[in-house]
């Protein structure tokens, strides 16, 4: 209670802030336009636009995508206001005056394919771009135009759903927007799932990381290896609490959160980890690794010498099968396959293994694991999909299509781009959202130091890198390791509001970005969590 009350004073003063002080993207007087992330071109106009019983959605483009945005959009605004909000087709714009109009025009190929262009008007809304998933991102602006009611997901009954009137034209800077979910240290149920999908959502990022397979944890089903589940997804104990720990998806939970996701324009990158952090795998299947085991599932937190046999035919013949069920399950183009911290002291004493490397010619283990990673990236090539991995995929040397995600630092995806290859920055200096957001007063956390303002000083693109090499950034992400956090409330408050910075680091171009114009918008956010029911870390610090 205490934190919600001190939140609601801080929202306040910022909304009086903005009334008197802030100009730079509301416009004078305007306390409500706090659109995050902020807009390449936001200009308030004259009047505000106001929902009503007669307001209708109107579909000008004969595509079932603009259908499903359009339902979607009713849905959620039928929950909240009560309203009927008709769907009609182009034919009856006629019929109606207060509308919001989704239309796709080719001509504003100049905004990609996710760029948009809202013009809300006193009589109606109009959202134009030249795709559907443009048509979306405009419409996730336009909620935080409206009161933030909106997001209660219930009737709300004696709000004036009005919104100022504005034009905005606005693309993203960069394709791959993205957050990442380990599921392995603790585990998360679908529901929780689909919410941090909605958060992402809110803030128009578009990639879903989800990390699937773990030394403390295997947490997809696979029906060729039932064991993989049945053994390798429950640990004994968690760093010496005496009690089971367990949890996993069916395929069916999977293609769930997959369809969901594809319907918020999110793409879901599955992490099957190899050839380390595998002990769950290897408690299931032992005649995997390269001592033959026993094995169990870890309980500790950390990294194991144990890992995926590299010298038997065995591995990747279990691999290409894992592989080939997760693919099935995970249409994007992407299949993260880890590659970090994986000892070679196993592979140093196994016959096997030093036989692997004389027979193709390896001068040393980082190069046997190089050959690893080349043969299941093949592999995935055959199937249609690209291979990403943590930045330690690049020693031993890298096939010409692997994207590097550099975690270590920007160093790896320097590397990576300078060599020709595309890169996602994730670095633990700016995108490691397990780190504490305080130097004190901070639930439990792993360690590092991370508050918002760091997050959003963050520029993924290094300066060493030329504009041809820049190219090869494909954005960035930031990462959510669970090892500390076994709620989903914990989660929450770890995520926001460093989400929230870190969307308009992707999306907002650099020249446009002020962080004290950033915490200024933060203010109406604050209120939209309180509404939504989400742990956050409020700007006060109390908890």
């Amino acid at each position: 209670m205490r934190r919600k009350i001190l939140s609601r004073i801080f929202v306040s003063l910022m909304g009086y802030f903005l009334m008197t002080g802030c100009h730079s993207i509301a416009g004078e007087g305007v306390p409500n336009l706090s659109v995050i992330p902020k807009p390449v071109k936001l200009e308030r106009v004259e009047g505000d636009y106001s929902f009503d019983e007669k307001t209708k959605i109107v579909i000008t483009d004969e595509s079932e995508e603009l259908s499903e945005i359009g339902m979607q959009m009713a849905e959620k605004l039928r929950v909240v206001t009560g309203y009927p909000f008709e769907l009609l087709d182009e034919s009856d714009l006629k019929k109606a005056k207060n509308v919001v109009k989704f239309t796709l025009d080719s001509k504003l190929c100049n905004l990609g394919r996710e760029g948009y262009q809202l013009n809300v008007s006193p009589d109606s809304v109009h959202i134009s771009a030249p795709g559907a998933a443009g048509i979306f991102y405009g419409i996730q602006s336009l909620y935080q135009l409206m009161p933030e009611a909106v997001e209660s997901g219930r009737l709300v009954e004696g709000i004036d759903w009005s919104m100022p009137c504005v034009r905005i034209e606005d693309r993203p800077r960069f394709r791959w927007r993205g957050m990442h979910l380990d599921v392995c240290r603790h585990f998360f149920p679908v529901e929780f799932i689909k919410k941090y999908i909605d958060l992402m959502t809110m803030y128009k990022l578009n990639t879903f990381h989800w990390h699937l397979t773990e030394d403390q944890g295997s947490r997809i089903e696979i029906t060729r290896y039932p064991k993989l589940t049945e053994i390798g997804s429950i640990r004994k104990e968690t760093m010496g609490d005496g009690k089971s720990y367990g949890g996993s998806y069916t395929q069916k939970e999977i293609r769930e959160v997959v369809e969901y996701a594809r319907q918020r324009f999110i793409t879901v990158v599955p992490e099957i980890e190899m050839p380390g952090h595998s002990m769950a795998a290897l408690a299931a299947y032992p005649d995997l690794s390269c001592t033959g085991g026993p094995f169990e599932v870890a309980t500790r937190w950390g990294v194991y010498e144990d890992v995926y046999c590299a010298g038997s035919e065995k591995t990747f013949e279990f691999l290409e099968h894992v592989l080939a069920e997760v693919i099935a399950l995970f249409p994007g183009p992407f299949m993260h396959t880890g590659g970090d911290e994986c000892p070679k002291v196993r592979w140093e004493h196994c016959e096997r293994c030093q036989r692997r490397m004389r027979d193709e010619g390896l001068k040393d283990e980082h190069e046997l694991q190089s050959y690893f990673i080349k043969r299941i990236e093949k592999f995935l090539n055959s199937k249609g999909k690209k291979l990403i991995g943590w930045d330690e995929i690049l020693e031993g040397g890298l096939t010409a299509d692997a994207t590097v995600m550099s975690w270590r630092g920007m160093e790896g995806g320097i590397e990576a781009a300078k060599s020709g290859h595309d890169a996602v920055m994730s670095p633990t200096s700016h995108c490691y959202f397990d780190f504490y957001q305080a130097k004190s007063g901070e639930p439990k956390a792993i360690g590092g130091y991370l508050p918002l303002e760091k997050v959003y000083s963050f520029e993924p693109t290094p300066s060493e890198l030329t504009e041809e090499e820049s190219n090869h950034i494909l954005g960035a992400q930031a990462n959510v390791w669970t090892e500390y956090m076994d709620t989903a409330e914990h989660v929450e408050y770890m995520l926001l509001p460093r989400m929230c910075a870190l969307s308009e680091v992707v999306w907002s171009g650099k020249e446009h970005r002020d962080y004290e114009d950033f915490t200024r918008r933060m203010a109406d956010q604050y209120e939209r969590f309180e509404v939504m029911h989400v742990n956050f870390r409020p700007p006060d610090g109390e908890r």
